[in-house]
Protein backbone atom coordinates (compact mmCIF):
# COMPACT_ATOMS: atom_id res chain seq x y z
CA UNK A 1 0.00 0.00 0.00
CA UNK A 2 2.53 2.66 0.87
CA UNK A 3 4.53 2.15 -2.86
CA UNK A 4 1.33 2.19 -3.63
CA UNK A 5 0.79 5.69 -2.34
CA UNK A 6 4.43 6.89 -3.20
CA UNK A 7 3.56 5.47 -6.71
CA UNK A 8 0.52 7.80 -6.66
CA UNK A 9 2.28 10.74 -5.30
CA UNK A 10 5.21 10.56 -7.36
CA UNK A 11 2.39 9.93 -10.92
CA UNK A 12 0.61 13.27 -9.40
CA UNK A 13 3.20 15.13 -8.91
CA UNK A 14 4.51 14.74 -12.16
CA UNK A 15 1.39 15.37 -14.05
CA UNK A 16 0.86 18.40 -12.15
CA UNK A 17 4.23 19.68 -12.91
CA UNK A 18 3.86 19.03 -16.58
CA UNK A 19 0.73 20.99 -16.28
CA UNK A 20 1.96 24.07 -14.64
CA UNK A 21 4.73 23.96 -17.12
CA UNK A 22 2.73 23.61 -20.25
CA UNK A 23 0.97 26.51 -18.20
CA UNK A 24 4.08 28.77 -18.02
CA UNK A 25 4.76 28.15 -22.08
CA UNK A 26 1.31 28.97 -22.55
CA UNK A 27 1.76 32.15 -21.27
CA UNK A 28 5.39 32.88 -22.71
CA UNK A 29 3.79 31.91 -26.02
CA UNK A 30 1.08 34.72 -25.44
CA UNK A 31 2.89 37.05 -23.94
CA UNK A 32 4.86 36.88 -26.96
CA UNK A 33 2.37 37.33 -29.23
CA UNK A 34 0.79 40.41 -27.68
CA UNK A 35 3.75 41.97 -27.43
CA UNK A 36 4.52 41.19 -30.99
CA UNK A 37 0.84 42.97 -32.01
CA UNK A 38 1.18 46.44 -29.60
CA UNK A 39 4.92 46.62 -30.98
CA UNK A 40 3.01 46.49 -34.81
CA UNK A 41 0.16 48.64 -33.83
CA UNK A 42 2.96 51.38 -32.32
CA UNK A 43 5.63 50.78 -35.95
CA UNK A 44 1.73 51.05 -37.63
CA UNK A 45 1.11 54.85 -36.33
CA UNK A 46 4.93 55.33 -36.70
CA UNK A 47 4.63 54.53 -40.03
CA UNK A 48 1.79 56.67 -40.77
CA UNK A 49 -0.29 52.95 -41.87
CA UNK A 50 -3.75 53.27 -41.17
CA UNK A 51 -3.99 49.38 -40.63
CA UNK A 52 -3.22 51.07 -37.14
CA UNK A 53 -6.83 51.55 -36.52
CA UNK A 54 -7.67 48.27 -37.62
CA UNK A 55 -6.13 46.94 -34.42
CA UNK A 56 -8.62 48.49 -32.97
CA UNK A 57 -12.43 47.11 -32.17
CA UNK A 58 -15.12 48.79 -33.77
CA UNK A 59 -16.55 49.11 -29.82
CA UNK A 60 -12.81 50.29 -29.04
CA UNK A 61 -11.94 53.56 -26.75
CA UNK A 62 -8.97 55.75 -26.82
CA UNK A 63 -7.82 57.92 -24.27
CA UNK A 64 -5.17 60.59 -24.73
CA UNK A 65 -3.46 62.59 -22.58
CA UNK A 66 -5.62 65.41 -23.05
CA UNK A 67 -8.58 65.76 -21.01
CA UNK A 68 -10.88 66.05 -24.04
CA UNK A 69 -9.13 63.21 -25.94
CA UNK A 70 -11.53 60.31 -25.06
CA UNK A 71 -12.71 58.56 -28.87
CA UNK A 72 -14.54 55.59 -29.76
CA UNK A 73 -12.19 54.22 -32.82
CA UNK A 74 -13.82 56.05 -35.53
CA UNK A 75 -13.91 59.18 -34.15
CA UNK A 76 -10.51 58.88 -33.28
CA UNK A 77 -9.42 57.79 -36.82
CA UNK A 78 -11.51 60.87 -37.80
CA UNK A 79 -9.57 63.33 -35.58
CA UNK A 80 -6.27 61.52 -36.29
CA UNK A 81 -6.62 61.66 -40.00
CA UNK A 82 -4.47 64.94 -40.67
CA UNK A 83 -1.24 62.78 -38.84
CA UNK A 84 -1.75 59.50 -40.79
CA UNK A 85 -1.70 61.66 -44.03
CA UNK A 86 2.22 62.52 -43.45
CA UNK A 87 5.00 60.14 -43.26
CA UNK A 88 4.56 59.61 -39.33
CA UNK A 89 1.55 59.99 -37.03
CA UNK A 90 3.22 59.43 -33.78
CA UNK A 91 6.01 57.05 -32.24
CA UNK A 92 5.57 55.65 -29.36
CA UNK A 93 8.91 52.91 -28.43
CA UNK A 94 7.80 50.52 -25.37
CA UNK A 95 10.82 50.00 -23.24
CA UNK A 96 8.51 47.89 -20.92
CA UNK A 97 5.53 46.18 -21.05
CA UNK A 98 3.79 44.04 -18.19
CA UNK A 99 1.21 41.32 -20.29
CA UNK A 100 -1.49 39.67 -17.77
CA UNK A 101 -4.36 37.31 -19.24
CA UNK A 102 -7.75 36.39 -17.83
CA UNK A 103 -7.72 32.55 -17.26
CA UNK A 104 -9.19 31.62 -20.45
CA UNK A 105 -7.35 34.33 -22.10
CA UNK A 106 -10.39 35.76 -24.35
CA UNK A 107 -9.51 38.81 -22.38
CA UNK A 108 -5.43 40.56 -21.89
CA UNK A 109 -4.60 43.89 -20.31
CA UNK A 110 -1.06 45.41 -20.13
CA UNK A 111 0.70 48.34 -18.97
CA UNK A 112 3.62 49.77 -20.56
CA UNK A 113 6.51 52.24 -20.32
CA UNK A 114 6.68 54.11 -23.70
CA UNK A 115 9.58 56.43 -24.83
CA UNK A 116 8.32 59.37 -27.27
CA UNK A 117 10.14 62.23 -29.14
CA UNK A 118 7.57 64.37 -28.43
CA UNK A 119 5.97 64.14 -25.47
CA UNK A 120 8.71 62.46 -23.70
CA UNK A 121 8.58 59.31 -21.08
CA UNK A 122 4.58 58.35 -20.96
CA UNK A 123 3.00 55.52 -19.64
CA UNK A 124 0.18 53.39 -21.24
CA UNK A 125 -2.47 50.77 -20.71
CA UNK A 126 -4.68 48.35 -23.00
CA UNK A 127 -6.86 45.93 -22.44
CA UNK A 128 -7.52 43.59 -25.44
CA UNK A 129 -9.63 40.89 -26.76
CA UNK A 130 -8.76 37.63 -28.34
CA UNK A 131 -11.53 36.44 -30.79
CA UNK A 132 -11.42 33.98 -33.66
CA UNK A 133 -9.82 36.45 -35.80
CA UNK A 134 -7.37 37.60 -33.79
CA UNK A 135 -6.58 40.57 -31.31
CA UNK A 136 -7.82 43.75 -31.31
CA UNK A 137 -7.64 46.70 -28.72
CA UNK A 138 -10.76 47.64 -26.49
CA UNK A 139 -9.21 50.60 -24.31
CA UNK A 140 -5.68 52.06 -24.57
CA UNK A 141 -5.30 55.18 -22.15
CA UNK A 142 -2.03 57.15 -22.85
CA UNK A 143 -0.37 59.48 -20.03
CA UNK A 144 2.49 61.48 -19.87
CA UNK A 145 4.83 60.08 -17.09
CA UNK A 146 5.11 63.34 -14.31
CA UNK A 147 8.07 62.71 -11.88
CA UNK A 148 6.58 63.36 -8.60
CA UNK A 149 9.05 66.15 -7.76
CA UNK A 150 7.73 68.30 -10.45
CA UNK A 151 3.93 67.42 -10.44
CA UNK A 152 3.53 70.73 -8.53
CA UNK A 153 5.02 73.01 -11.24
CA UNK A 154 2.82 70.89 -13.85
CA UNK A 155 -0.40 71.08 -11.85
CA UNK A 156 0.41 75.37 -11.66
CA UNK A 157 0.95 75.33 -15.63
CA UNK A 158 -2.16 73.66 -16.30
CA UNK A 159 -4.27 75.56 -13.77
CA UNK A 160 -2.59 78.74 -15.79
CA UNK A 161 -3.49 77.15 -18.88
CA UNK A 162 -7.09 76.40 -17.82
CA UNK A 163 -7.44 79.99 -16.61
CA UNK A 164 -6.24 81.37 -19.55
CA UNK A 165 -8.41 79.12 -21.57
CA UNK A 166 -11.47 80.44 -20.08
Amino acid sequence: MKRFLAAASMFLSLILGLSSTAHAETDAVLTRQVNAFVDEWHEDAANARMAYFDKIASDGVYIGTDRSELWQRDAFRSWAKKYFDRKSAWSFKATRRNVYASADRSLIWFDELLDTPNMGPCMASGVIRKTAKGFEIVHYQLSMAVPNEVAGQVTRLIGEHDKAAR
